[in-house]
């Protein structure tokens, strides 16, 4: 048998055994520090707009109004998303490469 198979799970002494095992590390995802810039038109009646997320939130209002104002195009800021009018996605790329660590996504 495996020491895998074989820890102690309970005790007539103390009851229940915790598990001492330290939890996994949190797979990669919204929070992994990667700003990622995609482009969208789902439910938005074929108007397509470009996407921002994975930006930190102290940071999502004054990189809206940067982009805005660099794009010189309308947008807003939903759920932490930053939500650009238009396919701007080269723009917003290159402006943002400087600061974070950024990611097309979509095709």
């Amino acid at each position: 048998m495996s020491d895998d198979n074989t820890r102690l799970v309970w005790s007539s002494e103390g009851g229940r055994v915790r598990d001492e095992r330290p939890a996994a590390p949190p797979a990669s995802g919204p929070g992994d520090g990667v700003v990622r810039v995609g482009r969208t038109s789902s439910g938005r009646r074929g108007k397509t707009v470009t996407v921002v997320t994975g930006l930190p939130p102290a940071d999502v209002a004054r990189v809206a109004k940067e982009l805005k104002r660099l794009c010189g195009s309308g947008g807003s800021v939903k759920d932490g998303v930053v939500e650009i009018q238009g396919d701007q996605r080269a723009k917003v790329i290159a402006h943002l490469g400087g600061a974070y660590r950024v990611k097309p996504t979509g095709g």
